[in-house]
């Protein structure tokens, strides 16, 4: 990735302390770590650290498989299964236990997400991460046009790049905005008439002083508590 394309992107650890919901989390497999493991320890066995990965490797099993037998004799003599299987049982069921655990896990803060989940943080989600996938198509034309093809560099990419900066600082504030109402709507809508007497306050105002520059200031905090009061009134009819 160019420097220029670095820190645009917006991560999902950055989108859930935006939100402050464990949003975009997929359900944890541990056969994929085991999977990536195994393929690293392949591609070292076929390499010149070969010999010694095979020898941690049984090292390692012997030595688990040795405290694991000590450990049934002196804490379980009434087993009779040999401890080879035993552990291999074992480490089927941990597996089972541990997998079991993580999609509940999951499925839990999957709810959170969806008791939390608003019209507007569905949009604001959805433009994410299409603004994601345009850094990405970004990426990966860099990365063609490095293999040998001018032919599809990004016309004026400056101005390209401007534009994805301004587009991530309007998203981040929408995701904070968005996160600030969802947060308080019990309390906005169990104290909707003081918001309602600070705008007839305001507008009172804004008709006396309206050519002064105090009177510039109370006309955009009248415009600003106009449109949270239009986006209470929004998400209110969403529940």
């Amino acid at each position: 990735m160019q420097d220029d394309l670095y820190g645009l992107e917006i991560p999902q650890k950055e989108l859930q302390k935006l939100t402050h919901l464990p949003v975009n989390e997929e359900i944890i497999i541990i056969t994929n770590p085991l999977k990536r493991w195994t393929k690293q320890i392949l591609k070292k066995m076929k390499g010149s650290e070969g010999a010694t990965v095979i020898f941690l490797g049984f090292s390692i099993l012997f030595l688990t498989h040795i405290i694991f037998d000590i450990s049934l004799k002196v804490f379980a003599t009434w087993i009779t299964i040999p401890s080879w299987i035993l552990l291999i049982f074992s480490g089927i069921l941990g597996a089972i236990i541990v997998q079991t655990a993580l999609y509940l896990l999951w499925k839990q803060r999957s709810k959170i997400v969806k008791n939390n989940m608003t019209h507007s943080l569905k949009i604001l989600l959805s433009d994410v991460e299409r603004y994601n996938a345009v850094i990405k198509a970004i990426d990966i034309n860099d990365q063609i046009e490095a293999a040998g093809n001018p032919e599809v560099t990004v016309k004026q990419r400056q101005k390209v790049i401007e534009a994805l900066k301004l587009t991530r600082s309007d998203l981040v504030r929408a995701l904070k905005t968005e996160r600030i109402l969802r947060e308080n709507k019990k309390f906005i809508i169990s104290n909707t008439d003081l918001f309602t007497n600070n705008l007839a306050t305001l507008a009172s105002m804004q008709v006396t002083e309206q050519a002064t520059e105090h009177g510039q200031l109370l006309n955009e905090a009248l415009q600003i508590a106009l449109d949270v009061q239009l986006e209470m009134r929004r998400l209110q009819s969403q529940h």
